[in-house]
């Protein structure tokens, strides 16, 4: 039996890669794939699959016939959801990215529970987003203090983040999702933060698709 070591982030980056790839052999009928198959999909490696493997549990793969499809969805799924228990989540920011991030919060199954969400805009509070009513950002305090919320999704400027972050940190919130141009991970190293910046993904592309044409 396999003892998993913790993982480090970048291993911790790929396993949603892993998981939906296999969430589709699973539905594809496949039961097991080997190292290289699985390699050859998600373009890395047989031998850094079976080192991400042995960070997680027992995956027990076996010669000739490879990994359980089930037993790896399994260890995957305790990995990103534990226990099924839904992670309470608020939204700041309820403009046209904080209205398209709450659909898929509630939309898809992730894990979280969106339970609020908050915005200092008068046309916005009052109003519903995916059926949960707006809240003015001066009521964090106190819905906080009730509801205990340990996640919270920043759809905000860069300014807006840098004021809220450490009022939230101060009320209890243990992760972010962060979609602001602001690092909260360099301020507040005792929190887990996700940046996102949609902008990355675009240069990204932009260099790749320039350094292929010369």
């Amino acid at each position: 039996m396999n003892t998993p070591g913790k993982a480090s982030l970048p291993v911790i980056k790929r396993l949603p890669k892993y998981y939906r790839y296999l969430r589709t052999l699973k539905n594809d009928g496949i039961t097991s794939i080997s190292s290289r198959e699985l390699a050859a999909q998600m373009g890395t490696t047989a031998s850094q699959v079976r080192q991400d493997f042995n960070c997680i549990g027992d995956v027990n793969g076996r010669q000739g016939i490879g990994y359980s499809v089930e037993n790896l969805l399994n260890i995957l799924e305790h990995l990103l959801f534990g226990n099924g228990d839904l992670l309470p989540t608020i939204l700041i920011g309820c403009g046209r990215l904080g209205k398209a991030v709450s659909r898929f919060i509630t939309t898809d199954t992730n894990g979280y529970k969106l339970i609020a969400a908050f915005d200092n805009s008068p046309e916005e509070v009052g109003k519903e987003i995916n059926g949960i009513r707006i809240l003015h950002v001066d009521q964090l305090e106190d819905f906080c203090a009730e509801h205990e919320p340990e996640v919270a999704v920043l759809c905000v400027p860069r300014s807006g983040a840098e004021e809220l972050s450490g009022r939230l940190v101060s009320l209890g919130i243990k992760g972010f999702w962060n979609f602001s141009h602001y690092d909260l991970s360099v301020p507040y190293p005792e929190v887990v933060v996700e940046n996102v910046h949609l902008g990355d993904s675009l240069m990204s592309l932009g260099y790749r698709l320039r350094s292929h044409d010369e």
